[in-house]
């Protein structure tokens, strides 16, 4: 039948229901417990009162079986004309896949060996209009496990496995870091400056005051105020926003960890990050393997170690940075890549790492000493002020965690800001230079990207998979 029959047949069954004197939709149902709970407590012939949706419904003539499932697990109910009544059985022929229940009833076990709830009574608590997808068999249309991610998490276990393991997640980076005496803070998602990080922001318009402000990009200049303040271990776990396209390992939408240490480094942080991920997957999954059987991660520590520039040259040839800009430009094509007229040495050769090199990088490696150029909130190389003291972290060929040793010279950062704006000089944010003037500590500073880790804990081939409700193009284009 279609949907609009299916429909039908339903608003006729609350109907007849509601003449029953069931209610389609109840009120509040106190519950021995979950589903879960009551498997595991299994006792013969121990009274309890459970809920949940309705996932299959079997008739036997005078008696019926059904599956209850709440979300944490799926029982069996027995629903016997003998037991409930003549009128409370007849209702409950009306019922349909998808319905919400709450039953009373006494545990038994069947001759097959099935943990079993006896019902004595039940009550009506929602009707559901619209049948299940599949009729319980797994929800197949991709489409629809995005747009309709209630459906996708009604009908397929391991979805709801995924979110279950990414809330676990983020309970065990909370609690690693609080017991290493990170403090959790919260700062701006409204901005008057877009700052922390090169991205194109989202606008909006603060009718209070008259001004548009911007959804951040990046907490970074907020906490590095706080080392200023006095606070010298903090993270937040932060929404950020950026007005960019979508892709695999790209939402407009996501989720970061950013933490910053006073009197660390990137050495600090590198150690912190080797800790915080493996405890991470131990607490997920139980193991240091991760990613999918076709690719599988070792997250086994020590992890490789290699420079930025060591990289190019394996993918570029020995001589890449001999080369001048056009050499550069017409090997980059020969390699596949398209290159903008526009770009610097230093541009095309990022571009040759976003491109040919970090996609390659399947197992753990911290990739070190990226160009100053690119990175002018972090502190140069001691022994080459070319080259930032700083890391990537690459998994499964994603950046997952971006690492450095912190800039907290107010002149340099103030020059580097102002370069960077370039003839747009009202995008230095002449706040946080100020605040760098009454003194930020040495510090090292670190982004996690947690839909991105997620991504490899889980397996997942795509970020919207692991993000609950993830922004997708319209319909109709």
């Amino acid at each position: 039948m279609e949907t609009d029959e299916y429909r039908e047949q339903r608003e006729r069954k609350r109907t007849e229901l509601e003449a029953l004197g069931y209610a389609p939709y109840g009120s509040a149902f106190a519950r021995t417990g979950r589903l879960a709970q009551i498997r595991s407590s299994f006792r013969e012939d121990a009274r309890v009162r459970a809920a949940g949706r309705l996932v299959t419904i079997r008739a036997m003539g005078k008696s019926q079986f059904a599956d209850l499932r709440d979300g944490t697990d799926r029982f069996q109910i027995y629903v016997q004309k003998n037991g409930v009544g003549e009128a409370a059985f007849q209702a409950f022929k009306l019922l349909d896949l998808g319905d919400t229940i709450g039953v009373e009833g006494t545990l038994f076990t069947t001759r097959t060996g099935e943990q079993t709830l006896k019902v004595e009574s039940w009550t009506l608590l929602a009707k559901a209009l619209r049948p299940p997808p599949e009729k319980w068999h797994g929800l197949k249309d991709v489409e629809a496990r995005y747009r309709q991610r209630y459906l996708d998490l009604m009908a397929n276990p391991e979805a709801r496995a995924r979110f279950t393991a990414r809330a676990r997640a983020l309970r065990s980076i909370r609690a690693y870091l609080d017991e290493r005496g990170f403090v959790e803070v919260e700062t701006p998602m409204l901005q008057a400056q877009a700052g922390g990080a090169a991205a194109r922001p989202f606008v909006t318009h603060y009718g209070a005051l008259n001004t548009d402000v911007y959804l951040r990009i990046a907490p970074e200049l907020y906490l590095k105020r706080l080392l200023v303040g006095g606070f010298d271990k903090v993270y937040e776990l932060n929404r950020n926003f950026r007005n960019e396209g979508l892709s695999r390992t790209h939402n407009p939408e996501f989720t970061m960890l950013e933490l910053y240490e006073a009197y660390a480094d990137v050495r600090g942080m590198q150690e912190l990050v080797t800790g915080l991920i493996t405890h991470t997957a131990e607490t997920v999954t139980g193991s240091l393997r991760a990613g999918t059987e076709e690719q599988p991660i070792d997250l086994t520590p020590p992890w490789r170690e290699v420079p930025y520039a060591d990289l190019i040259r394996e993918n570029a040839g020995p001589d890449w940075f001999e080369l001048d800009r056009e050499a550069a430009r017409k090997r980059a094509e020969g390699l596949g890549l398209s290159i903008d007229p526009g770009w610097d040495l230093t541009l095309i050769t990022h571009e040759v790492y976003e491109k040919r090199v970090e996609g390659a990088l399947r197992q753990p490696t911290f990739v070190t000493r990226f160009p100053a150029a690119l990175i002018p909130l972090a502190r140069a190389c001691e022994d080459d002020a070319a080259w930032a003291d700083v890391f990537e972290l690459v998994i499964g060929g994603q950046e997952i965690a971006p690492a450095y040793t912190e800039l907290n010279d107010p002149a340099e950062q103030r020059r580097r800001l102002e370069h960077q704006a370039g003839t747009e000089p009202e995008k230095v944010d002449e706040d946080f230079l100020t605040a760098l003037e009454y003194g930020m500590p040495p510090a090292g500073g670190m982004g996690v990207g947690i839909d991105r880790l997620l991504m490899v804990l889980t397996g997942a081939e795509a970020i919207r998979d692991v993000i609950l409700f993830p922004q997708l193009r319209p319909k109709d284009t």
